[in-house]
């Protein structure tokens, strides 16, 4: 079962404009609950590009999260795709790493 958390590689593609696009890794960010019982999942794009340090970002390391390179979550960058997109699973987060993206969730929601 997919889990909030686990990063995944997914195809973006055909992205538009800014939109991400290609074969890139994404971090499940929907809960377990509707992972379990919805064919779609919410995910945040993860890119391995400098970013400013914007409070909708929070940077990952490759010892931290199973990925090659050190990478950026973009929580400015949250879409719903069918769960038949994502690829294999290339690594997960900690829940204090989880923490940390809840937290740009709300900023980039303004939610607080």
């Amino acid at each position: 079962m997919i889990k909030r958390g686990e990063i995944y590689w997914v195809d973006w593609s055909p992205g538009r404009g800014s939109e991400q696009s290609g074969l890139r890794p994404a971090l499940v960010i929907q809960n377990d609950i509707g992972n379990q019982y919805s064919p779609n999942t919410i995910v945040a794009a993860i890119t391995t590009a400098p970013v400013k340090p914007y409070p909708f970002i929070v940077v990952i390391t490759a010892s931290e999260s199973g990925l090659p390179k050190d990478s950026s979550v973009d929580l400015a960058s949250i879409m719903t795709i069918d769960q038949t997109r994502l690829g294999d699973k290339c690594g997960e987060i900690s829940p204090a790493k989880m923490a940390e993206v809840d937290i740009a969730i709300k900023k980039s929601l303004e939610l607080d």
